[in-house]
């Protein structure tokens, strides 16, 4: 008899050990329920991405690189023969080409 009844308190045991885990994984369950939740809502009140990415490309294209210079022309002609390409075929003596 002794033995039955320390079977059914280390049963009693396990159980409220995995009630305790499944109450601590339905929890975790409900928080990320509610994460995914706000996540939506915050979608769906943002501004649909290619909307602001025609924004972002106006706003790129208008404005000119700030790192290349602006030229309305060669300002040293002499400059231009080196990326023309050679005039006659017969006078490019280089391989490459």
């Amino acid at each position: 008899m002794q033995s039955e009844s320390a079977v059914r308190s280390a049963a009693a045991v396990n159980d409220t050990r995995g009630k305790h885990r499944i109450s601590a994984e339905l929890k975790r369950l409900e928080q990320e329920t509610r994460f995914f939740e706000d996540e939506l809502e915050q979608l769906e009140n943002m501004e649909s991405a290619s909307a602001a990415c025609k924004e972002l490309l106006s706003i790129v294209e208008t404005k000119p690189d700030p790192l290349l210079p602006v030229t309305n022309g060669p300002t040293n002609t002499s400059w231009d023969r080196w990326f023309e390409g050679p005039q006659e075929s017969k006078g490019c003596k280089c391989w490459i080409l």
